[in-house]
């Protein structure tokens, strides 16, 4: 990995542009930074500048306009689509079919036989949709346009909107509400009776119906033609001053001194009656007054967001608005605040996406535009939905870790389906995809579709959670169950090499990436791919300690015991490269957007510099082989290499990526671009950061493993290692300065900085702090 190069032809490019912003900065009197808000001095032009609120399952994207404001709205569960079953049914047989192909070196003939005879028909099409847009009409702009600032609170999760026109100074405040499940907008004044404005509700396609209730505004839809979910969003208007009245489809506001819009939405998803469940919401909200609303969101909010602070050093950089300071960014400015609000945005979106109770986060979050939005925004359960939940446990957001681990449970009936009609093979499969309808058959090209490691890799998850909370109800209840049954599967699925002997997983892929047979054809499946046997190794080394600790299933966990010690390892080329194939096949694209084969590295705990410094040198070599390839070109990819160079114990590269994506793969409301905007970047880029600074996979608490020389000085405070610790870290001039340990659950706990390890015995609820040598203080 080598060094940026100094950026000394765009010097001045970056230097007119600060100035210009300062310039502007100073002129609108703009109030000192904040480290944890994100603003700008105008409104956005488009999508990927709006700002994001969401309670987890309600979202908005806020545009700020001054003429006309945009609000764009999300729920969960706006989907279309229905419950659906399309295995092909001569899958079954057609496995060992294919299988002896493969081990015959038969690709081509394997492929177009999987095609034919083992992917799914798919007729149903299901997509996440917006839920509409609501839309504020203020009438054309007649005054000069002064102060304006549009900003979204991190520390609040309030997003605001102010400017002064004339005399007057008016102000928006836009929030989400998880104890109110609604969505709240306050509009205010300087000068009494200053509010007119017009407000409607919208849907694309123009389907929806709208009607006028008094002082609210009902939005309903069959969505997707009647095959998908029915939605409801409804509108309250409460004034203070001046006059209300209706006109066709919309309300207007005269005069008005103070208002508040309340919408709240529902969909008959979980069975429940949509327009009942709306309107329930919105009497209830209704009877609070703004100042109490707000101040029970804040509470809500901060009692996850304040777990955690970072602070990496200031400079002057923070004055500028936060899409100036990204164009710094990619011009070669360095600005560790716009990092540590890059961080905390990613816990942000999180908590706004993804609460006990609801759906997972999607490929968006909850936060899409229009009704085809990319790849449906579903759920890609080949990496995208597994890396939105990689920071929820180590940045101390357990409770937004549930949706995933409960979805899975979700998936099992299907799954379990799937694995006997597709493959005759007892336990639970899923595929590279799916949906809130939890389909688990695979469809479509065998390169992305033949992959039946969904389920084992997503199970991995259920084990991490108990890793950090040791919650013996929950493993007994949701997690073991889950991971038993995908363990089943995988045991009962591989076979044996016939050359080697081994067990082979197979037909299989290492996702959506082909390589070259020696007669030059580009192929995709084999018997064994690498990715394959870590997940395996992975979910039957979790499953076997799971059943110990319960202290059940004592054959079961022999079986798999006796299965792990005939699994193909992992192998090193004779480049020094981890393989990703069975065999060392010549990669079609050697700068490919998935690492799979480093799984094991990350998010995979086999690879490890304490227990295997030979597979760590060649994962070293793979993933610098992928880079100088043109590998990290999207934004996750990016963000799954920051954490494999933290998991190398590179700060230096690991920060380069870091920077990388924020130059490349960033939009101007730091939302991950891949492109289009996919929010699995920013999580994944969020456990980057937190794994750069402290890391608990190999048994041991390890303090600063990938520390790079820019953050000199800092701190992180709050985040989580297995075994419950929580744990402050303090350094200076690039070393440690103190670390202090709360033990939450009183294990031992060993820690590890550089080349000293000591081990505490700990005591639950009792804190330790140790000095840069780790001496206890």
């Amino acid at each position: 990995m080598h060094q940026s190069k100094p950026y000394t032809k765009q010097f001045f490019p970056l230097l007119l542009c600060l100035l210009s912003v300062f310039a502007s900065v100073a002129q609108e009197k703009q109030p000192p930074p904040d480290d944890l808000k994100m603003w700008f001095s105008h409104p956005a032009s488009t999508w990927a500048e709006a700002l994001p609120v969401g309670n987890g399952r309600l979202g908005a994207m806020v545009f700020g306009g001054v003429a006309i404001e945009r609000l764009q709205l999300n729920e969960e569960s706006v989907w279309t689509g229905k419950p659906a079953d399309f295995v092909n049914p001569e899958a079954r047989a057609t496995l060992p079919k294919v299988r002896a192909l493969l081990f015959a070196g038969q690709y081509a003939e394997a492929r177009d036989l999987a095609q034919e005879k083992m992917m799914g028909d798919k007729k149903i099409h299901s997509t996440y949709q917006t839920l509409g847009d609501l839309q504020l009409d203020f009438g054309p702009v007649t005054k000069d346009i002064t102060e304006y600032r549009r900003e979204l609170d991190l520390e609040t999760a309030v997003a605001k909107v102010s400017y002064r026109a004339g005399d007057v100074t008016f102000t928006r405040e836009i929030f989400s509400s998880a104890p109110d499940q609604a969505l709240v907008v306050r509009l205010t004044a300087s000068k009494p009776g200053a509010l007119t404005f017009a407000l409607n509700m919208s849907r694309p396609g123009n389907k929806a119906k709208l009607e006028l209730a008094g002082d609210e505004i009902i939005m309903s839809e069959h969505v997707g033609d009647g095959t998908g979910v029915r939605m409801v969003a409804r509108l309250k208007v409460l004034q203070e001053g001046g006059t209300k009245n209706a006109a066709g489809e919309s309300i207007r506001v005269e005069n008005a001194d103070a208002i508040t819009l309340l919408l709240t939405a529902a969909t008959d998803y979980r069975g429940s009656e949509q327009l009942a469940m709306a309107a329930t919401q919105l009497d209830s909200v209704a009877n609070k007054d703004y100042e109490a609303l707000k101040k029970d969101h804040i509470a809500d909010y901060q009692q996850y967001f304040k777990r955690v602070d970072l602070h990496l050093g200031t400079t002057d950089a923070a004055y500028f608005p936060t899409d100036a300071r990204l164009v710094a960014m990619q011009n070669g400015n360095i600005d560790p605040q716009l990092v540590e609000l890059y961080y905390q945005f990613g816990r942000y979106l999180l908590i706004c996406s993804s609460r006990p109770g609801g759906l997972p986060a999607n490929l968006q979050g909850i936060w899409a535009d229009g009704l085809t939005p990319p790849w449906s925004a579903d759920y890609h359960i080949n990496i995208n939905i597994q890396m939105n939940y990689w920071p929820a446990e180590i940045t101390n957001l357990s409770e937004m870790h549930m949706p995933f681990l409960t979805f899975l449970d979700a998936l099992r009936p299907d799954a379990r389906k799937t694995a006997r009609d597709m493959y005759g093979i007892k336990g639970t499969v899923a595929h590279f995809t799916t949906d809130p309808w939890l389909f688990t058959e695979t469809y479509g090209e065998p390169r992305w579709a033949m992959w039946p490691m969904g389920m084992a890799w997503s199970a991995q998850h259920l084990w991490e959670h108990y890793l950090f909370t040791e919650d013996k109800a929950y493993l007994k209840e949701l997690a073991y169950p889950v991971m038993k049954e995908a363990a089943e599967f995988c045991a009962n699925w591989l076979v044996e090499n016939p050359d080697t002997k081994q067990l082979v997983s197979g037909p299989s892929i290492s996702p959506e990436n082909t390589f070259k047979t020696e007669d030059g054809e580009v192929a995709t499946m084999v018997m064994g791919p690498t990715m394959d046997h870590m997940i395996i190794r992975d979910l039957l080394s979790n499953t076997i300690a799971a059943s110990r600790e319960l202290n059940r299933d004592a054959a079961f966990r022999r079986r798999l015991e006796k299965i792990l010690t005939r699994l193909a390892p992992t192998k090193i080329g004779s480049d020094g490269r981890i393989m990703e194939w069975t065999e060392e096949f010549e990669e079609n694209e050697p700068g490919h957007r998935h690492i799979s084969h480093l799984f094991a590295l990350h998010p995979g705990r086999q690879i490890t510099k304490q227990q295997h410094p030979e597979l760590m040198e060649a994962a070293r070599k793979t993933i610098d082989y992928r880079l100088s390839q043109g590998g990290g070109h999207t934004g996750w990819s990016r963000a799954w290499i920051i954490n494999f160079f933290a998991r190398l114990q590179d700060g230096e590269a690991a920060y380069e990526n870091l920077l990388a994506l924020l130059r490349k793969s960033t939009l101007p409301n730091l939302f991950d671009t891949h492109p289009p905007f996919q929010i699995d970047g920013n999580f994944g880029a969020t456990a980057g950061i937190t794994e750069m600074l402290m890391q608990s996979h190999a048994g041991e608490i390890q303090l600063l493993p990938a520390l790079p020389a820019a953050w000199q000085q800092g701190y992180i405070q709050g985040i989580v290692a297995r075994g419950g610790f929580e744990v402050d870290i303090d350094w200076e001039a690039g070393k440690l300065k103190q670390v202090k340990i709360l033990s939450k659950l009183g294990n031992p706990c060993q820690v590890r900085y550089g080349d000293q390890v000591v081990t505490l015995k700990t005591e639950k609820g009792k804190s330790y702090v140790l000095d840069g040598n780790l001496k206890q203080l």
